[in-house]
């Protein structure tokens, strides 16, 4: 069977279908097929990441490790059992339909509650959720008093892990391994950076998740997105010498394949 990896977070602008992309073409280029679906179907951020990938390099005349990519079937009424939910039927579909060809499918969620984010979590060998390094993010998973020092009690996210864990569970399942990852970490900001860190610590003790570093707030990521390229293209469409900055978000996606502890994956980049 081929490995689930959910990235999911139910608020936007965190860094979800950059790390989705990143994740799957470094898991490409090490040579693991591997299938993505994209559950955000008005914007679809990581479908148009892996399209412009491929306009890129068909423009260019290269071939690189790309990710492949499959969008939700169209389903009919009559292709449904009684009771079924459409949505549940659609996602079963297109994760079948990988399975077999794949080692490992990345699903990457919208920024929102929506039922096909809800039945893929409870899907996911593998929950990564990025973070932004903020207590606005931080309020998804939990609520703390007005210091900041005191849980109070798992939010609207944690809630909705802790269900598709119990369905999992159910089912008879592996559990979830979900792994918080902090992207956006300032180097200034000290106090705000350190409360971040016991909240989340505590947390992690308190609901059953690892932490793992992210991606830094860097130009470079936006500048790929039009090309569908990743850090790891970069020697390869002829940038001869990588600046401090670029090596160091090479750096920071080694860490992350590593800390994600992805089963037959050995991190050669």
């Amino acid at each position: 069977m081929a490995h689930i990896i959910v990235v999911g977070n139910e608020k936007g602008g965190a860094g979800k279908s950059t790390v989705s992309m990143h994740v799957a073409t470094a898991l490409a280029r090490m040579g693991h097929r591997v299938g993505t679906l994209d559950l955000d179907l008005r914007q679809k951020s990581l479908g148009r990441y892996i399209t412009n990938r491929h306009k890129f390099l068909a423009k260019q005349g290269r071939t690189l490790p790309t990710p492949g990519y499959a969008e939700l079937p169209e389903i009919t009424k009559s292709d449904l059992a009684p009771g079924e939910n459409i949505n549940d039927h659609r996602l079963s579909a297109a994760v079948a339909g990988l399975a077999d060809d794949n080692d490992f499918i990345l699903i990457d969620c919208p920024g929102s509650h929506t039922r096909l984010s809800q039945v893929a979590h409870s899907l996911a060998d593998t929950l990564v959720t990025p973070l932004n390094d903020s207590f606005i993010d931080f309020d998804l998973l939990a609520h703390v008093d007005t210091e900041a020092d005191e849980i109070l009690g798992p939010a609207v996210y944690s809630e909705m892990v802790w269900n598709a864990r119990q369905l999992r569970a159910k089912a008879g399942l592996e559990p979830i391994d979900w792994i918080v990852v902090r992207n956006r970490l300032g180097a200034q900001n000290m106090v705000n950076k350190t409360k971040m860190e016991k909240a989340i610590n505590k947390l992690a003790q308190r609901i059953g998740f690892r932490t793992a570093p992210g991606f830094n707030e860097r130009v470079i990521f936006r500048e790929l997105f039009p090309r569908g390229l990743t850090l790891l293209d970069l020697r390869d469409v002829g940038v001869e010498k990588l600046n401090i900055s670029n090596v160091a978000a090479r750096q920071e996606l080694r860490d992350l394949i590593k800390a994600l502890h992805l089963p037959g994956v050995e991190v050669d980049f």
